[in-house]
Protein backbone atom coordinates (compact mmCIF):
# COMPACT_ATOMS: atom_id res chain seq x y z
CA UNK A 1 0.00 0.00 0.00
CA UNK A 2 1.32 3.38 -1.07
CA UNK A 3 1.98 5.08 2.45
CA UNK A 4 2.58 8.58 0.50
CA UNK A 5 -0.18 11.09 1.36
CA UNK A 6 -2.45 11.63 -1.56
CA UNK A 7 -2.40 15.31 -2.38
CA UNK A 8 -5.90 14.66 -4.62
CA UNK A 9 -7.75 13.48 -1.42
CA UNK A 10 -8.38 15.99 1.04
CA UNK A 11 -9.67 13.51 3.57
CA UNK A 12 -6.48 11.89 3.66
CA UNK A 13 -4.00 13.44 6.31
CA UNK A 14 -0.51 11.48 7.02
CA UNK A 15 0.77 11.02 10.39
CA UNK A 16 3.09 13.57 10.75
CA UNK A 17 0.74 16.51 9.78
CA UNK A 18 -2.38 15.02 11.95
CA UNK A 19 -3.94 17.99 14.03
CA UNK A 20 -5.45 18.03 17.40
CA UNK A 21 -8.41 19.58 17.36
CA UNK A 22 -12.30 19.89 17.91
CA UNK A 23 -14.16 17.94 15.33
CA UNK A 24 -17.49 18.12 14.20
CA UNK A 25 -20.02 15.52 12.68
CA UNK A 26 -19.31 16.79 9.17
CA UNK A 27 -15.49 16.68 9.30
CA UNK A 28 -13.79 14.42 7.24
CA UNK A 29 -12.09 11.76 8.51
CA UNK A 30 -8.65 11.36 9.44
CA UNK A 31 -5.85 8.92 8.71
CA UNK A 32 -4.14 8.18 12.46
CA UNK A 33 -2.32 5.55 10.86
CA UNK A 34 -0.16 5.21 7.67
CA UNK A 35 -2.17 1.97 6.85
CA UNK A 36 -5.07 1.77 8.85
CA UNK A 37 -7.93 4.43 7.94
CA UNK A 38 -10.72 5.60 10.36
CA UNK A 39 -13.32 7.74 10.38
CA UNK A 40 -13.14 9.66 13.72
CA UNK A 41 -16.65 11.45 12.69
CA UNK A 42 -18.29 8.60 14.03
CA UNK A 43 -15.79 8.44 17.46
CA UNK A 44 -18.43 9.02 20.07
CA UNK A 45 -19.71 7.91 22.86
CA UNK A 46 -21.85 4.73 22.97
CA UNK A 47 -25.52 4.43 24.49
CA UNK A 48 -24.73 1.29 27.21
CA UNK A 49 -26.82 2.64 29.97
CA UNK A 50 -30.61 1.36 30.23
CA UNK A 51 -32.74 2.09 33.23
CA UNK A 52 -31.34 -1.16 35.34
CA UNK A 53 -27.66 0.05 35.39
CA UNK A 54 -28.64 3.64 35.22
CA UNK A 55 -29.84 3.23 38.76
CA UNK A 56 -27.08 0.91 40.09
CA UNK A 57 -24.68 4.34 39.08
CA UNK A 58 -27.10 6.52 41.45
CA UNK A 59 -27.89 3.97 44.26
CA UNK A 60 -24.17 2.79 44.05
CA UNK A 61 -22.53 6.34 43.79
CA UNK A 62 -24.77 7.77 46.44
CA UNK A 63 -24.06 4.73 48.78
CA UNK A 64 -20.27 5.19 50.09
CA UNK A 65 -18.68 5.50 53.00
CA UNK A 66 -21.06 8.42 54.24
CA UNK A 67 -23.84 5.85 55.67
CA UNK A 68 -21.03 4.44 57.74
CA UNK A 69 -19.54 7.52 59.15
CA UNK A 70 -21.69 10.07 59.36
CA UNK A 71 -24.82 9.42 61.78
CA UNK A 72 -23.36 9.92 64.80
CA UNK A 73 -22.74 13.48 63.36
CA UNK A 74 -26.34 13.72 62.31
CA UNK A 75 -27.52 12.89 65.73
CA UNK A 76 -25.15 15.25 67.78
CA UNK A 77 -25.75 18.29 65.46
CA UNK A 78 -29.37 17.86 65.90
CA UNK A 79 -29.44 16.75 69.32
CA UNK A 80 -32.77 14.60 69.37
CA UNK A 81 -33.63 10.92 67.84
CA UNK A 82 -36.92 12.11 66.11
CA UNK A 83 -35.00 15.71 64.86
CA UNK A 84 -32.45 13.11 63.15
CA UNK A 85 -34.55 11.41 61.37
CA UNK A 86 -36.61 14.61 60.29
CA UNK A 87 -33.36 15.47 58.67
CA UNK A 88 -32.42 12.19 57.12
CA UNK A 89 -35.72 12.44 55.20
CA UNK A 90 -35.88 15.75 54.55
CA UNK A 91 -32.60 15.56 53.12
CA UNK A 92 -33.69 12.50 50.77
CA UNK A 93 -36.62 15.17 49.58
CA UNK A 94 -34.35 17.65 48.58
CA UNK A 95 -31.76 14.79 46.93
CA UNK A 96 -35.11 14.12 45.18
CA UNK A 97 -35.93 18.01 44.22
CA UNK A 98 -32.40 18.10 42.81
CA UNK A 99 -32.72 15.25 40.90
CA UNK A 100 -36.06 16.66 38.90
CA UNK A 101 -34.66 19.56 38.33
CA UNK A 102 -31.79 18.55 37.12
CA UNK A 103 -34.47 15.97 35.33
CA UNK A 104 -35.40 19.44 33.18
CA UNK A 105 -31.56 20.51 32.99
CA UNK A 106 -30.15 17.92 31.34
CA UNK A 107 -33.48 17.35 28.94
CA UNK A 108 -32.38 20.95 27.28
CA UNK A 109 -28.32 20.42 27.49
CA UNK A 110 -28.76 16.78 26.43
CA UNK A 111 -25.36 16.48 26.69
CA UNK A 112 -22.68 15.03 29.80
CA UNK A 113 -20.94 17.19 32.05
CA UNK A 114 -23.89 17.72 34.37
CA UNK A 115 -23.40 20.68 36.03
CA UNK A 116 -20.85 22.09 34.01
CA UNK A 117 -23.26 21.65 30.61
CA UNK A 118 -25.90 23.76 32.68
CA UNK A 119 -23.35 26.58 33.71
CA UNK A 120 -22.20 26.64 30.26
CA UNK A 121 -25.57 26.86 28.09
CA UNK A 122 -26.83 29.29 30.84
CA UNK A 123 -23.98 31.23 31.69
CA UNK A 124 -20.95 31.17 29.71
CA UNK A 125 -17.86 30.00 29.78
CA UNK A 126 -16.13 31.62 33.23
CA UNK A 127 -18.65 30.18 35.16
CA UNK A 128 -18.43 26.63 33.72
CA UNK A 129 -14.40 26.94 34.30
CA UNK A 130 -14.90 27.82 37.91
CA UNK A 131 -17.28 25.25 38.32
CA UNK A 132 -14.73 22.67 36.34
CA UNK A 133 -11.99 24.14 37.95
CA UNK A 134 -13.45 23.83 41.52
CA UNK A 135 -14.76 20.23 41.30
CA UNK A 136 -11.88 18.38 39.65
CA UNK A 137 -9.15 19.81 40.73
CA UNK A 138 -9.97 19.53 44.24
CA UNK A 139 -13.57 18.26 45.38
CA UNK A 140 -13.71 15.42 43.15
CA UNK A 141 -10.29 13.54 43.53
CA UNK A 142 -10.27 14.24 46.99
CA UNK A 143 -13.05 12.48 47.08
CA UNK A 144 -11.96 9.67 45.42
CA UNK A 145 -8.87 9.67 47.24
CA UNK A 146 -11.12 9.41 50.81
CA UNK A 147 -12.90 6.65 49.08
CA UNK A 148 -10.13 4.83 48.62
CA UNK A 149 -8.32 5.42 51.67
CA UNK A 150 -11.29 4.36 53.51
CA UNK A 151 -11.07 0.75 51.59
CA UNK A 152 -7.64 0.64 52.61
CA UNK A 153 -8.33 1.11 56.12
CA UNK A 154 -10.68 -1.27 56.56
CA UNK A 155 -8.50 -4.20 54.50
CA UNK A 156 -6.15 -3.17 56.67
CA UNK A 157 -8.30 -4.45 59.66
CA UNK A 158 -8.67 -7.71 57.85
CA UNK A 159 -5.13 -7.99 57.37
CA UNK A 160 -3.86 -7.31 60.91
CA UNK A 161 -1.23 -5.08 59.95
CA UNK A 162 1.65 -4.18 62.82
CA UNK A 163 0.61 -0.79 64.22
CA UNK A 164 -1.16 1.34 61.89
CA UNK A 165 1.38 1.98 59.17
CA UNK A 166 0.38 4.50 56.46
CA UNK A 167 2.57 3.40 53.81
CA UNK A 168 0.81 0.20 53.09
CA UNK A 169 -2.84 1.73 53.21
CA UNK A 170 -1.56 4.49 50.87
CA UNK A 171 -0.24 2.04 48.28
CA UNK A 172 -3.24 -0.03 48.76
CA UNK A 173 -5.42 3.20 48.12
CA UNK A 174 -3.23 3.61 44.56
CA UNK A 175 -4.04 0.09 43.39
CA UNK A 176 -7.43 0.45 43.72
CA UNK A 177 -7.48 4.32 42.20
CA UNK A 178 -5.52 2.42 39.06
CA UNK A 179 -7.30 -0.84 38.94
CA UNK A 180 -10.83 1.85 39.11
CA UNK A 181 -9.17 3.80 36.25
CA UNK A 182 -8.70 0.80 34.19
CA UNK A 183 -11.87 -0.83 34.81
CA UNK A 184 -13.64 2.83 33.73
CA UNK A 185 -10.95 3.10 31.09
CA UNK A 186 -12.00 -0.63 29.11
CA UNK A 187 -15.05 -0.17 29.00
CA UNK A 188 -18.32 1.89 30.00
CA UNK A 189 -20.26 -1.08 29.98
CA UNK A 190 -17.56 -3.01 32.06
CA UNK A 191 -18.17 -0.34 34.51
CA UNK A 192 -21.52 -0.44 34.77
CA UNK A 193 -21.67 -4.32 35.26
CA UNK A 194 -18.87 -3.48 38.19
CA UNK A 195 -21.69 -1.19 39.16
CA UNK A 196 -24.82 -3.20 39.27
CA UNK A 197 -22.76 -5.81 41.03
CA UNK A 198 -21.45 -3.87 44.17
CA UNK A 199 -24.72 -1.60 44.30
CA UNK A 200 -26.26 -5.14 45.09
CA UNK A 201 -23.62 -6.37 47.21
CA UNK A 202 -23.75 -3.32 49.36
CA UNK A 203 -27.06 -3.26 48.81
CA UNK A 204 -27.39 -6.46 50.80
CA UNK A 205 -25.03 -5.56 53.75
CA UNK A 206 -27.43 -2.65 54.57
CA UNK A 207 -30.26 -5.26 54.07
CA UNK A 208 -28.07 -7.23 56.91
CA UNK A 209 -28.12 -4.16 59.54
CA UNK A 210 -31.55 -3.50 58.59
CA UNK A 211 -33.14 -6.69 59.35
CA UNK A 212 -30.55 -7.33 62.80
CA UNK A 213 -32.12 -3.69 63.61
CA UNK A 214 -35.84 -4.48 63.28
CA UNK A 215 -35.19 -8.15 64.91
CA UNK A 216 -33.93 -6.36 68.14
CA UNK A 217 -36.78 -4.16 68.07
CA UNK A 218 -39.04 -7.25 67.99
CA UNK A 219 -37.09 -8.68 70.88
CA UNK A 220 -38.05 -4.76 73.03
CA UNK A 221 -34.76 -3.20 72.01
CA UNK A 222 -35.62 0.01 71.89
CA UNK A 223 -32.19 2.39 73.07
CA UNK A 224 -32.79 5.40 71.88
CA UNK A 225 -35.21 5.31 69.63
CA UNK A 226 -38.30 6.12 72.54
CA UNK A 227 -36.80 9.19 73.73
CA UNK A 228 -37.95 10.70 70.39
CA UNK A 229 -37.79 14.90 69.94
CA UNK A 230 -35.97 15.17 73.41
CA UNK A 231 -33.24 17.74 73.27
CA UNK A 232 -33.59 18.99 69.98
CA UNK A 233 -31.12 21.71 69.33
CA UNK A 234 -32.26 24.82 67.83
CA UNK A 235 -29.37 26.66 67.21
CA UNK A 236 -29.16 27.24 62.97
CA UNK A 237 -25.80 26.55 62.36
CA UNK A 238 -25.68 22.89 64.19
CA UNK A 239 -28.95 21.90 62.14
CA UNK A 240 -26.93 23.24 58.65
CA UNK A 241 -24.47 20.92 59.89
CA UNK A 242 -26.36 18.25 60.32
CA UNK A 243 -27.48 18.48 56.60
CA UNK A 244 -24.44 18.90 55.28
CA UNK A 245 -23.32 15.33 57.08
CA UNK A 246 -26.94 14.23 55.33
CA UNK A 247 -26.15 15.69 52.00
CA UNK A 248 -22.53 14.50 52.23
CA UNK A 249 -24.04 10.65 52.47
CA UNK A 250 -26.65 11.13 50.00
CA UNK A 251 -23.98 13.13 47.34
CA UNK A 252 -24.43 11.14 43.91
CA UNK A 253 -27.89 11.58 43.54
CA UNK A 254 -27.20 13.87 40.31
CA UNK A 255 -24.70 11.24 38.94
CA UNK A 256 -26.68 9.49 35.86
CA UNK A 257 -26.34 13.34 34.72
CA UNK A 258 -23.03 13.31 33.91
CA UNK A 259 -23.28 10.51 31.60
CA UNK A 260 -26.61 11.62 29.71
CA UNK A 261 -24.89 10.68 26.58
CA UNK A 262 -24.48 7.44 27.28
CA UNK A 263 -27.96 7.10 28.53
CA UNK A 264 -30.52 5.01 26.17
CA UNK A 265 -33.50 6.15 25.79
CA UNK A 266 -32.74 9.32 27.92
CA UNK A 267 -35.47 11.12 28.44
CA UNK A 268 -37.20 8.52 30.02
CA UNK A 269 -34.44 6.82 31.46
CA UNK A 270 -32.41 9.52 33.30
CA UNK A 271 -35.07 10.50 35.66
CA UNK A 272 -36.54 7.68 36.24
CA UNK A 273 -32.82 6.57 37.30
CA UNK A 274 -32.44 9.62 39.08
CA UNK A 275 -35.95 9.82 41.18
CA UNK A 276 -35.63 5.83 41.82
CA UNK A 277 -32.45 5.77 42.94
CA UNK A 278 -32.61 8.47 45.60
CA UNK A 279 -35.90 7.14 47.02
CA UNK A 280 -34.14 3.81 47.12
CA UNK A 281 -31.45 5.35 48.96
CA UNK A 282 -33.56 7.09 51.24
CA UNK A 283 -35.51 4.28 52.38
CA UNK A 284 -32.11 2.71 53.01
CA UNK A 285 -30.93 5.36 55.12
CA UNK A 286 -34.02 6.05 57.12
CA UNK A 287 -34.34 2.58 58.15
CA UNK A 288 -30.33 1.76 58.66
CA UNK A 289 -30.46 4.57 61.09
CA UNK A 290 -33.80 3.16 62.99
CA UNK A 291 -31.53 0.10 63.72
CA UNK A 292 -28.40 1.95 64.58
CA UNK A 293 -30.77 3.88 67.62
CA UNK A 294 -32.26 0.77 68.51
CA UNK A 295 -29.06 -0.95 69.12
CA UNK A 296 -26.78 1.53 70.43
CA UNK A 297 -26.86 4.02 72.71
CA UNK A 298 -26.30 7.52 72.20
CA UNK A 299 -23.00 7.77 74.17
CA UNK A 300 -22.00 4.98 72.02
CA UNK A 301 -22.59 6.24 68.72
CA UNK A 302 -20.75 9.31 69.95
CA UNK A 303 -17.87 7.75 70.48
CA UNK A 304 -17.62 5.34 67.67
CA UNK A 305 -15.36 6.46 64.48
CA UNK A 306 -17.09 3.40 62.77
CA UNK A 307 -20.71 2.74 63.69
CA UNK A 308 -21.38 0.28 61.42
CA UNK A 309 -18.66 -1.66 62.81
CA UNK A 310 -19.98 -0.67 66.60
CA UNK A 311 -22.98 -2.13 65.34
CA UNK A 312 -21.82 -5.82 63.72
CA UNK A 313 -19.48 -6.30 67.22
CA UNK A 314 -23.51 -5.29 68.93
CA UNK A 315 -25.63 -7.80 66.81
CA UNK A 316 -23.10 -9.82 64.73
CA UNK A 317 -20.73 -11.26 67.35
CA UNK A 318 -17.62 -13.46 65.93
CA UNK A 319 -19.47 -12.86 62.33
CA UNK A 320 -18.72 -8.72 62.21
CA UNK A 321 -16.26 -9.35 59.88
CA UNK A 322 -18.38 -9.25 57.23
CA UNK A 323 -18.99 -5.29 58.27
CA UNK A 324 -15.34 -4.29 56.91
CA UNK A 325 -16.21 -6.12 53.48
CA UNK A 326 -19.50 -4.35 53.36
CA UNK A 327 -17.36 -0.87 53.89
CA UNK A 328 -15.49 -1.81 51.30
CA UNK A 329 -18.33 -3.12 48.74
CA UNK A 330 -19.97 -0.44 49.40
CA UNK A 331 -16.36 2.33 48.77
CA UNK A 332 -15.30 0.57 45.87
CA UNK A 333 -18.92 1.02 44.15
CA UNK A 334 -18.94 4.22 44.94
CA UNK A 335 -15.32 5.46 43.74
CA UNK A 336 -16.15 3.57 40.54
CA UNK A 337 -19.19 5.41 39.73
CA UNK A 338 -17.28 8.28 41.05
CA UNK A 339 -14.58 8.25 38.52
CA UNK A 340 -17.17 7.03 35.49
CA UNK A 341 -19.10 10.14 36.11
CA UNK A 342 -16.71 13.05 37.62
CA UNK A 343 -14.41 12.11 34.33
CA UNK A 344 -17.48 13.44 32.45
CA UNK A 345 -17.00 16.97 33.73
CA UNK A 346 -13.80 17.31 31.86
CA UNK A 347 -14.39 15.49 28.86
CA UNK A 348 -17.60 17.90 28.23
CA UNK A 349 -15.69 20.87 29.51
CA UNK A 350 -12.86 20.16 27.15
CA UNK A 351 -14.78 19.55 24.11
CA UNK A 352 -16.02 22.80 24.16
CA UNK A 353 -12.62 24.38 24.67
CA UNK A 354 -13.09 25.36 28.03
CA UNK A 355 -10.54 23.06 29.50
CA UNK A 356 -7.19 20.95 28.02
CA UNK A 357 -8.63 20.21 24.44
CA UNK A 358 -6.79 16.73 24.79
CA UNK A 359 -9.30 16.05 27.51
CA UNK A 360 -12.01 15.29 25.31
CA UNK A 361 -10.50 12.76 23.15
CA UNK A 362 -12.10 9.29 22.71
CA UNK A 363 -10.02 6.23 22.52
CA UNK A 364 -10.56 4.87 19.36
CA UNK A 365 -11.45 1.20 19.73
CA UNK A 366 -13.04 1.56 23.06
CA UNK A 367 -15.54 4.72 23.00
CA UNK A 368 -14.26 5.65 26.37
CA UNK A 369 -12.71 9.04 27.46
CA UNK A 370 -9.62 7.78 28.69
CA UNK A 371 -7.65 11.04 28.76
CA UNK A 372 -9.99 12.93 31.35
CA UNK A 373 -10.26 9.01 33.02
CA UNK A 374 -6.43 9.24 33.45
CA UNK A 375 -6.06 12.51 34.33
CA UNK A 376 -9.06 12.32 37.26
CA UNK A 377 -6.74 8.75 38.85
CA UNK A 378 -3.32 11.04 38.44
CA UNK A 379 -5.07 14.11 40.92
CA UNK A 380 -6.47 11.26 43.04
CA UNK A 381 -3.19 9.54 43.62
CA UNK A 382 -1.15 13.47 44.19
CA UNK A 383 -3.87 13.58 47.06
CA UNK A 384 -3.81 10.03 48.45
CA UNK A 385 -0.15 10.67 49.04
CA UNK A 386 -0.36 14.01 50.35
CA UNK A 387 -2.30 12.47 52.82
CA UNK A 388 -3.88 15.94 54.06
CA UNK A 389 -7.22 15.48 51.97
CA UNK A 390 -9.74 15.93 54.80
CA UNK A 391 -9.69 19.58 55.71
CA UNK A 392 -9.77 20.22 52.12
CA UNK A 393 -12.56 18.64 51.31
CA UNK A 394 -14.18 20.56 53.96
CA UNK A 395 -12.66 23.80 52.71
CA UNK A 396 -14.94 23.45 49.76
CA UNK A 397 -17.90 21.35 50.66
CA UNK A 398 -20.16 24.59 50.60
CA UNK A 399 -19.32 24.82 46.97
CA UNK A 400 -21.63 21.86 46.14
CA UNK A 401 -24.39 23.59 47.01
CA UNK A 402 -23.32 26.86 45.29
CA UNK A 403 -22.98 25.36 42.05
CA UNK A 404 -26.67 23.40 42.97
CA UNK A 405 -28.33 26.79 43.61
CA UNK A 406 -27.04 28.33 40.68
CA UNK A 407 -28.18 25.19 38.25
CA UNK A 408 -31.25 25.38 40.02
CA UNK A 409 -31.60 29.62 38.87
CA UNK A 410 -30.17 28.28 35.70
CA UNK A 411 -33.57 26.14 35.06
CA UNK A 412 -35.61 28.83 35.63
CA UNK A 413 -33.40 31.12 33.23
CA UNK A 414 -33.53 28.66 30.60
CA UNK A 415 -37.44 28.55 30.50
CA UNK A 416 -37.16 31.97 28.70
CA UNK A 417 -34.09 32.06 27.47
CA UNK A 418 -34.86 28.27 25.33
CA UNK A 419 -38.68 28.33 25.78
CA UNK A 420 -39.66 26.06 22.24
CA UNK A 421 -37.44 23.33 22.88
CA UNK A 422 -39.75 19.76 22.31
CA UNK A 423 -37.75 17.50 23.89
CA UNK A 424 -37.59 19.74 27.56
CA UNK A 425 -39.12 17.48 30.12
CA UNK A 426 -40.80 20.53 32.05
CA UNK A 427 -41.31 20.21 35.52
CA UNK A 428 -43.42 22.28 37.91
CA UNK A 429 -41.54 25.99 38.30
CA UNK A 430 -41.63 25.44 42.17
CA UNK A 431 -39.60 22.35 42.20
CA UNK A 432 -36.26 24.49 41.48
CA UNK A 433 -37.55 27.06 43.21
CA UNK A 434 -37.94 25.34 46.62
CA UNK A 435 -34.23 23.50 45.72
CA UNK A 436 -32.48 27.10 44.94
CA UNK A 437 -34.00 28.48 47.62
CA UNK A 438 -32.55 25.25 49.99
CA UNK A 439 -29.02 26.01 48.73
CA UNK A 440 -28.84 29.41 49.63
CA UNK A 441 -30.16 28.14 53.06
CA UNK A 442 -27.28 26.04 53.53
CA UNK A 443 -24.46 28.44 51.92
CA UNK A 444 -25.35 31.65 53.86
CA UNK A 445 -26.69 30.49 56.59
CA UNK A 446 -23.23 29.11 58.47
CA UNK A 447 -21.63 32.19 57.00
CA UNK A 448 -24.03 34.10 59.05
CA UNK A 449 -24.15 31.93 62.14
CA UNK A 450 -20.96 30.79 62.38
CA UNK A 451 -18.30 32.25 59.78
CA UNK A 452 -15.34 30.58 59.06
CA UNK A 453 -11.76 31.30 58.01
CA UNK A 454 -12.21 28.01 55.72
CA UNK A 455 -15.48 29.85 53.53
CA UNK A 456 -12.78 32.75 52.99
CA UNK A 457 -10.14 29.82 51.54
CA UNK A 458 -12.98 28.08 49.00
CA UNK A 459 -13.87 31.33 47.53
CA UNK A 460 -10.94 32.31 46.80
CA UNK A 461 -9.45 28.57 45.59
CA UNK A 462 -12.82 28.92 43.34
CA UNK A 463 -12.14 32.97 41.91
CA UNK A 464 -8.01 32.11 41.50
CA UNK A 465 -9.18 29.61 38.66
CA UNK A 466 -9.37 32.56 36.56
CA UNK A 467 -5.89 32.71 36.83
CA UNK A 468 -5.50 29.79 34.87
CA UNK A 469 -8.89 30.28 32.53
CA UNK A 470 -7.44 33.77 30.37
CA UNK A 471 -4.00 33.29 29.71
CA UNK A 472 -4.11 28.71 29.28
CA UNK A 473 -7.86 28.56 27.86
CA UNK A 474 -9.50 32.06 26.88
CA UNK A 475 -6.31 33.13 24.82
CA UNK A 476 -5.04 29.69 24.46
CA UNK A 477 -1.12 30.29 25.50
CA UNK A 478 0.37 27.26 24.93
CA UNK A 479 4.06 26.54 24.28
CA UNK A 480 4.93 24.83 20.86
CA UNK A 481 6.38 21.70 22.55
CA UNK A 482 3.41 21.24 24.50
CA UNK A 483 1.64 20.11 20.80
CA UNK A 484 4.13 17.56 20.20
CA UNK A 485 3.48 15.94 23.96
CA UNK A 486 -0.77 15.98 22.80
CA UNK A 487 0.21 14.22 19.70
CA UNK A 488 2.62 11.58 21.22
CA UNK A 489 0.21 11.12 23.98
CA UNK A 490 -2.42 10.73 21.11
CA UNK A 491 -0.80 7.82 19.72
CA UNK A 492 0.04 6.66 22.75
CA UNK A 493 -3.26 6.02 24.44
CA UNK A 494 -5.05 5.44 20.29
CA UNK A 495 -7.36 8.70 21.07
CA UNK A 496 -8.87 10.51 18.71
CA UNK A 497 -10.87 14.45 18.59
CA UNK A 498 -14.58 13.18 19.93
CA UNK A 499 -18.10 14.38 17.85
CA UNK A 500 -21.77 14.97 19.39
CA UNK A 501 -24.93 14.32 18.07
CA UNK A 502 -27.97 14.83 19.53
CA UNK A 503 -29.60 11.44 19.19
CA UNK A 504 -31.86 11.35 22.42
Amino acid sequence: MDTEKDSTNPDQVSLSDMELRQRTPDDSPEEIDPHVQTDTSKITLKKEIGLFSGIAFVVGSIIGSGIFITPQGVLRNTGSVGMCMVVWSTGAVLAILGSLTFTELTSVTRTSGGEYAVLMKTFGPIPAFMFVWAIEIARNPASRAVQCLTFAEYLSTLLELCGSPALPKKLIAICVLVLLGVTTSYSVKLSARIQVFFTAAKLGALIVIIIGGLVKIGQGTLSELPTGFDGTVTVVSDITLAYYSVMFAYNGWNNVNFLIEEVKNPQRNGPLSSIVGVAIVGVVYILTNISYLAVMTRQELYQSSAVAQTWGDRVLGSASWIIPIAVMMSVFGSANGGIGTASRIQYAAARDGNWWEFLSFVNVKRYTPMPPIICHVLIAIFMVLQGTITSLITFLSFTNWVFYGACALSCIVLRFKVKDDPKRIKVPILIPVIFMLSCLFLVVAPIVDNPRVELLYAVAFVVGGLIIYFPLIHFNLKPKWFEKVEMYLQLLLEVAPSTYVDTS
